[in-house]
């Protein structure tokens, strides 16, 4: 008995002495927020053909990761991803897109967000307008230096063999 009253005494000396800092309290709603309006950044920098805004939202580590809807479009750093982006700008005019059913999640860290959501993709490419409905796209975003930054996307488009 004797050893369990002073067992538990130095326990609560350890406790007492921790100068442990309070978890900080994440205000999950300001931080999707925040990370809503870097994938509204994102659209607007593909409509208006902003790399300067791409370079913004996007990580710039060679880490990075982009999975597109083309068979092999796997690109792995943020030089590739400027690459085909800045091609994209090339051949594209009037793009116009529009997302729905957004989804955005915040770890309990408010460190990595994560999220997903249908869009529409629409623009001209050599004078033929294209359309795509439905889109699947979902992505990683974390903090940097208290901004939000794309570290991964992933866009897919539902396959239908009844349309075929």
């Amino acid at each position: 008995m004797k050893k369990i009253i002073l067992l538990t005494g130095f326990i609560t000396m350890l406790m007492m002495g921790c100068n442990c800092p309070e978890p900080e309290i994440v205000d999950k709603a300001k931080e999707i927020a925040a990370v809503k309006k870097v994938l509204d950044k994102y659209r607007a920098a593909n409509e208006n053909q902003d790399m300067n805004l791409i370079e913004e939202i996007w990580s710039p580590e060679e880490d990075i990761v982009s999975i597109g809807t083309e068979k092999g479009e796997r690109l792995i750093g943020f030089s590739q991803i400027q690459e085909v982006v800045q091609r994209q700008f090339d051949s594209f005019s009037e793009t116009f897109i529009t997302p729905a059913n957004q989804s955005i999640e915040i770890s309990d860290d408010g460190n990595t967000a994560w999220f997903s959501q249908m869009m529409n993709y629409n623009f001209i490419l050599d004078g033929t307008p294209y359309s795509f409905r439905n889109l699947r796209y979902t992505g990683v975003l974390v903090k940097k230096e208290g901004k939000w930054k794309l570290v991964q996307t992933h866009m897919s488009v539902a396959y239908n063999p009844l349309q075929e």
